[in-house]
């Protein structure tokens, strides 16, 4: 078998038979939508490094407080999902997944973003939201192919400059946060769709101007529109 899911609510570490499956391509561990489920798991073992060929792993909604530096083994990993755990920080290792193009990492304790995920050129999705992000490193903007960051409810009093080098992004979610100023050139975001799909930018729940003259100063005539019309 190329695909794995393990369920239970009960789970709490990873069977050691799975480490055997060398094929395997795709592992769940998570409640998929059962969102009041989470499983018990505190633990992804060094053993993970075994499963070469995985594409897709997915262990959102556990109680993971650490990720092994065998993560970085995975050398064809396309999606990771760490969502709904207890992690504060990542391993340095997590660099090397240069295929990985989808990340969820949101509902978690992470207090920055850390440094080892602007290396992964290849993403295009990327969610940090519901964490305790306080700062975004200038280096986001290796981030190249990126279209989608979710970073709703963290902490974050100020954006960078290169957050607006961004040029593929599509949707950039910010909502609840602590901006009271966005970066002049924020305007050059240009594929992100300030007519009428809500869906492709968040900034409510935050003390912005209303609305910010240097992004309107620089920035398309809908942009203004767009800040208008929610600060009403």
């Amino acid at each position: 078998k190329k695909k794995l899911k393990i369920s239970g609510r009960e789970l709490v570490s990873v069977p050691a038979q799975v480490f055997g499956l060398d094929q395997l391509q795709v592992l769940e561990m998570s409640p998929e939508r059962e969102s009041c489920l989470r499983y018990r798991m505190e633990l992804l073992p060094q053993e993970i490094s075994r499963l070469r060929n995985l594409t897709c792993l997915y262990v959102d909604s556990n109680n993971l407080k650490k990720i092994p530096a065998e993560i970085g083994t995975l050398s064809h990993l396309e999606r990771l999902a760490l969502s709904n755990n207890s992690l504060s920080s990542l391993p340095p290792e997590m660099g090397a997944l240069q295929r990985l193009h989808s990340l969820h990492l949101a509902n978690n304790s992470l207090t920055e973003l850390p440094a080892p995920l602007c290396q992964l050129r290849s993403l295009t999705f990327l969610d940090v939201s519901d964490n305790k992000i306080g700062a975004i490193p200038s280096s986001i903007r290796h981030l190249e192919k990126l279209e989608t960051l979710l970073l709703l409810f963290n902490s974050l009093e100020s954006l960078p400059e290169e957050v607006c080098l961004l040029r593929k992004l599509r949707t950039l979610w910010l909502g609840n946060n602590h901006l009271r100023s966005l970066p002049a050139t924020f305007g050059e975001l240009v594929n992100l769709d300030w007519g009428y799909n809500y869906c492709s930018c968040n900034f409510e729940g935050n003390p912005l101007e209303c609305p910010p003259p240097e992004v309107c100063s620089r920035g398309p005539e809908e942009i203004r529109d767009y800040f208008l019309s929610f600060h009403k």
